[in-house]
């Protein structure tokens, strides 16, 4: 990704696959069309891809134990890591020639032990549950996006591990998710840790973007504020911002995201957050997407506005 201009990202998978009728419910969430029906999977991938995105994410975030169980997850979580690994590569191969050459395949490790829930971490459980992750999208992604994070230590472990799993030194890019109750305040992960902090071990791990996703978009610009000015007080240029931003309301402290379906917000059209992601470039991001609730048509305004405009 070349720095200073805006790539864009595809949206939330999660819901457009709903809204496009494969099976879909809690606590599976998106893992359930893996398992049943990848041939729609890969035509969400397809639809945006079509819709402008340059970054697809493998239909891999609900593939661990808090949505699949334990069980399942022992027997199945590789196979089902590489099933989304092929599809998205799949989606990729089958655009025409002249589109195909600037898509990349994030491989999306999410949360491992639920989202927005850092006190369910485990640290002594991230190698066994992200290994077979990790080995099964491997050999089909361009790079790894380690999201919806709400503490630092995960991702640090996470990168750690891809490092000695993945020998072809893919690019590691980490997304936050950010605490959307309190907007007035310094940005803070869903942990409490502060952004700054978190910005800080990024850097000394050596990771190539960071991004903030998976929380409301009133909250993401300060945070893009903070981490501009850590990088430069650290005088590290070499490492690229983004944002993608859900159409949840604020998320509680106490949020189970495999408790029920969250309902979504009305106002966020194309264009409402086209201005959020025009403000987000202006402010220094070069990574744009979109995430649960934002669909290929809003990928397709940021496309036409953001790059072509």
């Amino acid at each position: 990704m070349a720095s200073g201009k805006v790539t864009i990202m595809d949206g939330g998978i999660g819901r457009e696959l709903e809204r496009q009728g494969a099976p879909f419910r809690q606590p599976e969430w998106s893992a359930l069309a893996i398992m049943e029906a990848p041939s729609v999977v890969k035509a969400v991938h397809k639809s945006f891809i079509e819709s402008g995105a340059s970054v697809i994410t493998t239909n891999s975030y609900a593939l661990v134990p808090f949505h699949i169980g334990e069980e399942k997850f022992k027997k199945q979580s590789r196979t089902l890591a590489t099933i989304a690994g092929k599809t998205a590569r799949a989606a990729v191969n089958e655009t025409r020639t002249e589109t195909r050459t600037r898509i990349c395949v994030a491989g999306s490790i999410p949360p491992l032990f639920g989202s927005y829930r850092a006190d369910l971490y485990r640290p002594e459980r991230v190698v066994e549950i992200a290994t077979p992750l990790v080995e099964g999208l491997s050999p089909y992604i361009d790079l790894w996006l380690c999201e919806t994070q709400s503490l630092i230590d995960e991702p640090l472990r996470i990168k750690s591990l891809t490092d000695q799993l993945d020998m072809s030194s893919k690019p590691f890019w980490i997304s936050f998710t950010l605490d959307d109750l309190h907007l007035n305040r310094e940005p803070v992960l869903r942990s409490g840790e502060s952004v700054a902090d978190a910005v800080k071990a990024m850097v000394n791990a050596k990771v190539d973007a960071i991004l903030f996703n998976c929380c409301q978009p009133e909250v993401i610009s300060q945070a893009i504020k903070v981490t501009q000015s850590q990088l430069a007080r650290l005088g590290v240029g070499n490492i690229e911002i983004g944002a993608y931003a859900n159409a949840f309301p604020p998320q509680p402290e106490d949020a189970k995201a495999n408790k029920k379906l969250n309902d979504m917000r009305t106002d966020l059209t194309p264009s409402s957050y086209l201005n959020w992601a025009q403000k987000w470039v202006q402010e220094g991001a070069t990574l744009i997407g979109g995430c649960c609730g934002i669909g290929p048509e809003h990928i397709s305004v940021l496309s036409k506005k953001l790059v072509y405009a």
